[in-house]
């Protein structure tokens, strides 16, 4: 709680510097107010109205206006701040005007506002025509794009909205009444470039576009939410904020969460925003929503798939909320994803299919959008296609006198039943075979492979001086062909090979769909290998290198799971470990994990006794008890692919046939490390402290009870320095048992 007491401490000061107004608007600023809000653990429905209270389905035009004003509304109180209306009045200053090479270029002020202190700088470039021709709209730092169009038929017109020119810094003074924050104000102000393109004869109204990449992506998807006059829009990079929800990048997706965003950028949105670092489930409204304003109007949003501050998955589930809206109004054909290549920075190319479908949207071209997907797993194609019928009431009720029993006394005895159906719940697991081949100690100066081109575009940790790597890839890769990276003190190699046998740690990661195990893994790995372990990492399917793995997973493997390959990956590693790899020790192979990563970690180490031990962070929780107010089983059946079959339990909770103090009570007497943030929105914390207690009885009645510790920080989701520093000293002591 202390943590979030200084994080209210901290908003109000902002408050109190930048927008005192606020204070007195707004009695539910404090921490218990946001409490009090509904939690609505996945993405607010856009087609639902007063949601996580009366819950209205929208079944008609009026009421989506209703949600629509809902929507504006929610989005000014928590996320933008509040917008004056439209000034009655703009002066127009014309700076310069020539034509070059058959185009008008004219630089113009506009002024507004009381007393006319508010101005925004434009420049249009207007092609020879004889006819009014469509525009492109979009920011000052991006002028290239704006040239781009003019050779595509459209009137180029650039904004001082942006960081490079910026006009609109004193909006919030000329308008005291109000509290935009930045993207809001810039937002505002490029409506009031509109306002002066409706009075050019040269302008087709009914032709105006607007696009922006990163902040002016976020910006752009306001500006063209909140006027209706931009009949098209692309968001470029927007990140969180922009195309992808808050809600979906929390730390869990190695994304730009809301506290990193607030801390690092507090003037982009409203100081409210923040206060929902860690409860993103409180958010009223959220991303999906903003953009459900733009329906039926044209909609692209677009990101790289290996996005540094991007979740492709995420963004794939705006894509398809916001289509609802779009189905609602008949109007399917005008929203569009597209994922290119690369990192953050943007090219020519790309604004070449921006404008390819904005010609698609004003009937200028034929060309649809591709609108490929990389995470296209919905739960009822999965049942049609694996054809899986399961009646969980045919399954026996926990606590039943038919169910596993679970006691001190009884459990060894049935660990072998609760592997039995955990193997079950991954899924039919096909017949695969293991590698072989050694792996050389001196690897470092004899496999000189280049790294996966995905990885390179990535980015990979990078050590100065105490860490040493090696590269695992072709020819004598890990698993079934894998790539991966491990990592050994500096002390520990000596003329490129590696002395003596050294423990290990495969560290496995987060939700990271964009990066993998390798943006943000060096404080960790450097943690580890101080205590001298070596570390192996490595991506999992759909994730960083290998995100395209999970586009086909289920038509490739319909009775298998994308868990059970998770897992069945880990176990191959383990086995190259134990095998393969003279410089490890093998009875010293540990797993460590945070959130996804925590819960293989787990399930590999129920099933494999070749795990001397674990240690997670925000991990799991109760499958059967913990569904009200979480996103529970269907985070795992319904909207990340991991387990299909526990989507048959929805409603059936209790007739799960093995749970996570099953799985737990299979790791023991191991040791185990357990940290379970308290406020953690996934995992509640009377759920997660139940199952510990079920678990630590297992471990007393196995005379183990040194071997569990459970840590219960007052923290949210999240895997900070703290936290890394703790799983390391755990190592550590760990460590200092198997010394002599």
């Amino acid at each position: 709680m202390k943590k979030y007491i200084a994080l209210l401490l901290l908003s109000v000061a902002y408050l109190s510097k930048y927008c005192p107004a606020v204070l007195a608007q707004a009695p539910q600023m404090d921490s218990a107010g946001i409490d009090l809000l509904p939690s609505i653990p996945f993405l607010p429905d856009p087609l639902v109205l007063d949601e996580g209270r009366k819950n209205i389905p929208v079944k008609s035009s009026a009421q989506w206006q209703e949600k629509r004003a809902e929507i504006r509304e929610q989005y000014q109180q928590w996320v933008s701040g509040t917008v004056p209306p439209a000034p009655e009045n703009i002066q127009v200053k014309v700076l310069s005007e020539k034509t070059e090479n058959q185009v008008k270029i004219r630089t113009v002020e506009l002024y507004f506002g009381p007393g006319n202190k508010a101005k925004m700088t434009v420049e249009l470039m207007i092609p020879v025509s004889n006819k009014p021709l469509p525009v492109f709209m979009t920011q000052w730092n991006h002028r290239g794009w704006a040239q781009i169009a003019v050779r595509r038929g459209y009137i180029g017109c650039i904004y001082a909205g942006g960081d490079v020119k910026d006009d609109t810094k004193n909006y919030a003074e000329v308008y005291p009444g109000y509290d935009f924050a930045t993207l809001m104000k810039r937002a505002w102000g490029a409506s009031r470039v509109v306002d002066y393109l409706y009075k050019l004869p040269e302008v087709d109204t009914a032709r105006i576009a607007l696009t922006g990449h990163s902040r002016n992506g976020k910006q752009s998807l306001m500006a063209a939410a909140f006027d209706e006059r931009i009949k098209a829009v692309v968001s470029s990079s927007g990140g969180t904020g922009g195309e992808c929800t808050f809600r979906f990048s929390d730390e869990r997706f190695d994304s730009e969460s809301v506290e990193e965003i607030t801390r690092n950028f507090p003037y982009w949105f409203s100081p409210r925003l923040r206060l929902f670092s860690g409860r993103e489930q409180k958010l009223p409204v959220d991303q999906n929503g903003l953009m459900s304003l733009i329906a039926p109007r044209g909609l692209m949003i677009v990101s790289a798939i290996t996005e540094g501050q991007g979740n492709p998955w995420g963004i794939e589930q705006s894509y398809k909320s916001v289509g609802k809206a779009y189905q609602f109004l008949h109007a399917e054909n005008n929203i569009a994803v597209h994922f290119r290549q690369g990192r953050h920075q943007h090219s020519a190319r790309d604004v070449e299919n921006f404008i390819d479908f904005f010609d698609y949207i004003f009937h200028r071209g034929a060309t649809p959008p591709e609108n490929k997907l990389y995470n296209n797993y919905s739960f009822e194609q999965w049942k049609q296609r694996s054809k899986e019928q399961i009646d969980p009431l045919k399954f026996p009720v926990a606590g039943s006198k038919s169910a596993v029993p679970f006691s001190a006394k009884s459990f060894p005895a049935q660990q072998d039943t609760i592997r039995k159906r955990l193997r079950w719940l991954l899924g039919n697991e096909p017949p695969g075979v293991l590698t072989d081949n050694p792996l050389s100690r001196s690897l470092f100066k004899n496999a000189v492979y280049p790294d996966d081109y995905l990885a390179e575009v990535i980015g990979e940790p990078s050590f100065a001086s105490g860490v040493r790597k090696m590269e695992i890839g072709p020819y004598s890769a890990l698993g079934e062909d894998l790539w991966g990276t491990i990592y050994f003190p500096a002390s520990a190699v000596t003329h490129d090979s590696v002395l003596g046998k050294l423990p290990l740690v495969i560290f496995l990661h987060e939700y990271a769909y964009a990066t993998g195990a390798h943006r943000r893994s060096e404080a960790v790995i450097r943690q580890f290998t101080a205590q001298g372990y070596a570390v192996l990492s490595f991506d999992m399917p759909g994730f960083g290198t290998r995100v395209e793995e999970a586009a086909n997973f289920y038509q490739r493997y319909p009775d298998w799971s994308v868990m059970g390959k998770m897992v069945a990956d880990t176990r191959g590693i383990i086995n190259d470990a134990s095998v393969r790899m003279p410089f490890i020790d093998a009875s010293n192979i540990y797993l460590a994990g945070y959130s996804l990563g925590g819960t293989v970690a787990l399930l590999t180490a129920a099933l494999d006794e070749r795990v001397k031990g674990v240690a997670v962070v925000a991990a799991f929780s109760s499958l059967r008890h913990d569904n009200i107010g979480t996103e529970g089983i269907r985070h795992f059946s319904h909207l990340h692919g991991l387990i299909p079959r526990l989507g048959f339990f929805v409603g059936h909770e209790n007739n799960i046939p093995v749970d996570f103090e099953d799985i737990l009570g299979c790791v023991a007497p191991r040791p185990l490390l357990i940290i379970a943030p308290e406020k953690d929105r996934h995992h509640t914390k009377a759920s997660v402290e139940k199952t510990v207690a079920a678990v630590s009885v297992i471990y007393k009645g196995m005379k183990a009870a040194d071997k569990l510790t459970f840590r219960h920080p007052d923290t949210y989701n999240h895997f900070p320095d703290s936290l890394k520093q703790e799983v390391a000293a755990w190592l550590l002591q760990e460590r200092s048992h198997q010394q002599p």
